[in-house]
């Protein structure tokens, strides 16, 4: 079975960075758009950012804007997200997520596959 497989999460102090990491598992599989989500204990799922995989356009929350980076390496299939002056409130497990249509699609059910999430806890 064809599914995104993330890495990179991990615990680090207020203003600290990571970069999360997702490649296809398995075969390559047919997609437009790349994107990762969000979800904190107690809260639902969120958008944090995207990516059309054929031009490179990106797409953020207003929350991460200016710290957080969406990029892909084509010749991987991996798809990344830097993270930059963490906060608290970035606390989360992050989800990669693909999708098979040209918007840049902010809905989480508008994703066809979902990887297994890594945690990532930013202490304060």
């Amino acid at each position: 079975q064809v599914q995104p497989v993330e890495s990179g999460g991990g615990a680090v102090q207020t203003g600290g960075s990571l970069r999360l990491s997702c490649a296809a598992s398995g075969r390559t599989f047919s997609y437009d758009v790349m994107g990762w989500f969000r979800q904190a204990p107690g809260k639902e799922r969120e958008f944090v950012a995207a990516i059309r995989w054929s031009t490179g356009v990106t797409n953020y929350a207003d929350s991460v804007k200016g710290r957080f980076t969406i990029s892909r390496d084509n010749a991987k299939n991996t798809m990344y997200l830097q993270m930059n002056s963490l906060k608290p409130e970035d606390t989360a497990v992050y989800y990669c997520a693909a999708r098979q249509g040209f918007r840049i699609a902010i809905r989480g059910n508008e994703y066809d596959y979902w990887g297994q999430g890594t945690q990532v806890t930013v202490s304060s």
